[in-house]
């Protein structure tokens, strides 16, 4: 398995440049083809105005709209002239609420769908609703770039998130082609419970074996603690070993539940300074 296909999310936020980076050089890592998709949000006006718009008006503000558009995917073009590849540039619109959906469905078609992480200091980022339904649409893995931009050849240092849950398993097939390159991975599990209603006998071990035999270089940790938030140790240990890269399966628990507590997804979305290959 690797990755043949991928679809790159493009924005008017100022990380986009380096999401797009990203991209190429995946692209370039695993000779893939680059599929760049700008989806523009519509223009939501409340009826009692909208009665009040000229007509003028209405086709300055959609030609400003696609002269953005434009903007960013001739950025984008001319990147991949400058990398050397050769990419497709896809445009579609849709109302803020239609968006993860219109993602979702083009994404649907690639091997790995590449957005990017929400800022709040950027007001052309989208709200993170989108790229978190997005996530739940998707039926394929996202690799979710920092707004801050990816390290250098990241995937080299890979931190699993294992906690036996059906989300975790297809995340570690999904993420086999960057696991199979990796120069180690650390599968950890917070809390781990024994038993086969758990994580097994010795937690993390299975999955390790597994990937030994696809060429895998993988060591085990275990973290008991009931002082820290499973998505904080994370972090924290993977600020600790420097690791590029965290594989993980998203939203394990109920959306409602997420919704409530935050969830481990959820302050990882919004916290990571490294990617997240993640799969729901």
């Amino acid at each position: 398995m690797t990755y043949k296909n991928l679809l790159v999310q493009l924005d008017s936020t100022k990380a986009c440049e380096k999401r797009v980076a990203a991209a190429l050089e995946l692209a370039d890592r695993f000779d893939a083809h680059l599929v760049g998709l700008y989806v523009s949000p519509e223009l939501s006006v409340p009826a009692f105005i909208e009665a009040h718009l000229s007509e003028e008006l209405r086709r300055v503000q959609v030609e400003m709209r696609r002269e953005r558009v434009e903007a960013v995917i001739t950025r984008f073009e001319e990147a991949a002239q400058r990398f050397g590849r050769t990419v497709e540039s896809r445009r579609a619109s849709a109302f803020i609420d239609d968006i993860p959906d219109v993602l979702a469905l083009h994404g649907r078609y690639s091997d790995l769908v590449i957005l990017g992480q929400h800022d709040p200091e950027d007001e052309e980022s989208l709200p993170p609703s989108v790229v978190e339904q997005a996530l739940l649409g998707l039926g394929r893995p996202a690799l979710l770039i920092p707004y801050i931009g990816a390290p250098e050849n990241f995937g080299s240092q890979i931190m699993l998130a294992w906690d036996a849950s059906r989300e975790a398993a297809r995340a570690v097939t999904d993420a086999l082609p960057f696991m199979r390159r990796a120069e180690l991975v650390r599968i950890i599990s917070v809390n781990p419970k024994r038993g086969i209603f758990g994580h097994g006998e010795t937690p993390g071990s299975d999955v390790a074996l597994s990937l030994a035999r696809h060429g895998v270089k993988a060591e085990v940790q275990h973290v008991v603690t009931d002082e820290l938030e499973v998505a904080d140790v994370l972090l924290s240990r993977a600020a600790d070993y420097g690791t590029n890269l965290i594989v993980l399966g998203a939203y394990a628990h109920s959306r409602l539940r997420d919704l409530i507590l935050g969830g481990v997804t959820r302050t990882l979305l919004r916290h990571m300074t490294v990617p997240l290959l993640m799969t729901h």
